[in-house]
């Protein structure tokens, strides 16, 4: 689980340092959401099993960033 947090916080930077460099983040933001997403659910999973109150938030919000991601793609 946390080998999986690490390997998307780097692909979410990695990719949205790109868009800033490039000056052309539009194209990659449905992709950087869909991953921010993803992160949002392996830490919201990680905060479940510790019965963490934040958990349920983490899950609200990786729920809206999905669904914006795929909606704009």
């Amino acid at each position: 689980m946390k080998i999986l947090r690490i390997i998307l916080t780097t692909v979410v930077v990695a990719l949205s340092s790109y868009g800033l460099i490039t000056g052309k983040p539009g194209i990659i933001m449905p992709y950087i959401l869909l991953l921010m997403g993803g992160l949002l659910v392996v830490m919201g999973l990680a905060e479940f099993r510790k019965r963490k109150p934040i958990a349920f938030t983490s899950l609200l919000a990786a729920g809206f960033s999905l669904f914006v991601g795929i909606y704009t793609l």
